[in-house]
């Protein structure tokens, strides 16, 4: 099931107040029934389901959709076309897609994301998958929502480097841009608000359900390997779920952590005060397997590297090289399915 599907079934249920996708994944049925798992209180259980799924829930198909801007497929299309935009950076050759590349995990996999003039960041590029289930939007959590996130890439001198009002008068240079925004919205006129919330629509559909980590929720007892279990028990035991809680498996607070490398003192950066010094959204762990390299500054390459640091930094131990093994294949099982996103032809 695709979000268009998926959208028109939930629309006239939910209405264009708030749309709540509570269906958790595509095709996720049935349990499993083999003779090596035994019942408990009438459900299958492999020694790990019934003590251990409880702290996890699955990937819905869409997230709650804000009653200020309500989704309709008019409005993802023109997002889609706002996303992969070039014409509204200052070099005409930088797009959100252009760090956020869907063949890439939504990402770049370089340590620092790249802009305008070949200036490198401070920061490593964040997927864009999921993000519709967060509450806090940046490493350092500066918006709140995908409306507030969405225009800020376009006038940062580091990325696009494009004065909003410049951007607005680009698009305005497009007749088939003002038929698709009136498609939209019912009227032609360009905004700054509108291109946001079309952006932020586009972003709500980029959702990766049905991973094997969420048929195993649904019951599918071989949908994960007995490594991949224990790491799952390793992940609750030593306290991960934390913070790492929730369908995305973020919590979306800040922490503090100095990873190595790092001198970005990240919330502070925000509210200036002094207890949010060095303290970063939590990330995502839904499809960390394919949005490498790790943390803040980009500086760790792999997994098993990422997960001794976590160890090492949030919960003060060592993780064991079997342990370490067992949480990273546990970590790959949340690599869920990408969504089918053809660029689109622009004017």
């Amino acid at each position: 099931m695709n979000w268009k599907t998926h959208l028109t079934k939930t629309l006239p249920v939910f209405g264009a107040v708030g749309l709540l996708a509570i269906t958790a994944g595509c095709g996720m049925t049935g349990t499993s029934e083999r003779s090596e798992y035994t019942k408990v209180d009438g459900v299958y259980d492999d020694g790990y389901f019934v003590r251990y799924s409880g702290f996890f829930e699955a990937l819905p198909t869409l997230p709650p959709i804000p009653s200020h801007n309500p989704m309709s497929p008019e409005q993802v299309d023109l997002g889609k076309m706002l996303f992969f935009e070039p014409r509204i950076s200052a070099s005409g050759v930088i797009s959100c897609a252009t760090c956020h590349n869907p063949a890439l995990g939504w990402s770049d996999r370089i340590p620092r994301a790249t802009g305008h003039d070949g200036q490198v960041g401070d920061r490593n590029t964040p997927t864009v998958l999921n993000s519709g289930f967060f509450t806090a939007q940046f490493w350092d959590g500066r918006e709140p929502d995908l409306e507030g996130q969405a225009l800020g890439p376009i006038e940062a001198d580091i990325e696009m480097n494009m004065p909003l009002d410049e951007a607005i008068a680009r698009l305005e240079e497009f007749d088939a841009y003002k038929r698709v925004f009136e498609a939209a919205y019912g009227t032609p006129e360009i905004t700054p608000e509108r291109v946001a919330k079309a952006l932020a629509n586009f972003q709500r559909t980029l959702n990766t359900p049905n991973s094997p980590f969420d048929r195993y929720l649904a019951g599918d007892l071989d949908a994960l390997t007995d490594s991949q279990k224990r790491g799952m028990a390793a992940f609750v035991d030593n306290g991960c779920t934390a913070c790492h809680t929730g369908p995305a498996l973020t919590d979306s607070n800040f922490h503090a952590i100095q990873v190595p490398g790092s001198t970005d003192v990240g919330r502070f950066l925000v509210t200036g005060d002094e207890a949010d010094r060095f303290r970063f959204k939590t990330p995502t762990l839904r499809n960390v397997a394919v949005t490498y390299p790790y943390f803040n500054n980009g500086g760790t390459e792999t997994l098993s590297e990422a997960v001794q640091i976590m160890g090492r930094e949030m919960l003060g131990r060592e993780f064991d090289s079997r342990t370490n093994a067992d949480i990273v294949a546990f970590l790959h099982s949340l690599t869920g399915e990408m969504p089918q996103i053809v660029p689109p032809a622009l004017p």
